[in-house]
């Protein structure tokens, strides 16, 4: 058992007396910063857009069968069955409201979890070439550190692979369009 612990002790010393080449990426500057990330950010804010104006409008239509239902002068010049039809447009139209509501909410987070992952693959292709071609042994999310020293900062890095693998994939997709 002696040798086996000290075995395990020489080698783990040598471990850590090899240099080893450490970088740390901001998760949320590839974010921010990249070609990439703005574009997923960019679909994700057309969709919020278009989906906050699906729910105005359909609110809009509810708060305007609610005030007729309220207004008397306007009930008294319907008939009894005019004003059943209102009465239902309305209990339709909240509930729609709530269904859209309900989706709007789901939507949004698969459009931030989208976002992330897409982000990610981009990262981790990123982190994986400058890795290879620098001779980093490790490069991790600077979330997961409580501290890291700005020199092994490699986020910089990290984004202009970023870009560069969207240019050449964009470029990519151009010429298959092209053909």
């Amino acid at each position: 058992k002696l040798l086996t612990l000290t075995a395990l002790t020489a080698f783990s010393l040598q471990l850590c007396a090899a240099e080893q080449k450490v970088g740390i990426v901001n998760f949320s500057s590839c974010i921010v910063d990249s070609k990439l990330g703005k574009q997923e950010q960019n679909a994700f804010e057309t969709m919020h857009k278009q989906l906050v104006s699906l729910i105005e409008d359909k609110n809009k239509q509810f708060q305007e069968a609610s005030n007729n239902l309220e207004d008397k002068d306007y009930l008294d010049g319907l008939s009894k069955e005019a004003e059943d039809q209102l009465r239902a447009k309305k209990e339709q139209l909240g509930e729609e409201l709530a269904r859209d509501q309900q989706q709007y909410y789901q939507l949004m987070h698969q459009g931030q979890n989208k976002i992330m992952k897409t982000v990610f693959g981009g990262i981790s292709q990123a982190a994986e070439q400058i890795a290879s071609a620098k001779g980093y042994q490790l490069i991790i999310n600077k979330e997961a550190c409580f501290f890291s020293s700005p020199s092994i900062d490699v986020t910089n890095d990290i984004i202009k692979t970023m870009d560069q693998n969207f240019d050449a994939e964009e470029s990519k997709q151009a010429e298959k369009t092209k053909n």
